[in-house]
């Protein structure tokens, strides 16, 4: 499974989102379970998945899906 697989079935399932609601370009906004439990649990999950991370400022600090995507990029994990 690509790591681009990975984070959209995590981010789906932390976020409870259906399979057409997900969009790389979804922000903090436009989904309502993204509040601080949903970013704990975002950042714990990607942490499993990835083993990277995240700390409480990054974590807080992203807004968006993409954003989310640049810093696991930054960190060394490959999106194709």
């Amino acid at each position: 499974m690509s790591n681009e697989q990975k984070m959209k079935d995590l981010l789906m399932d932390v976020f409870l989102l259906e399979e057409d609601e997900y969009s790389i370009a979804l922000t903090r906004d436009d989904i309502e379970t993204w509040d601080s439990l949903g970013t704990v649990s975002m950042a714990v999950g990607i942490q499993e998945e990835f083993g990277y991370h995240m700390s409480p400022e990054e974590a807080t600090k992203v807004s968006s899906i993409q954003e989310i995507r640049k810093l696991l990029e930054k960190n060394g994990i490959v999106f194709e």
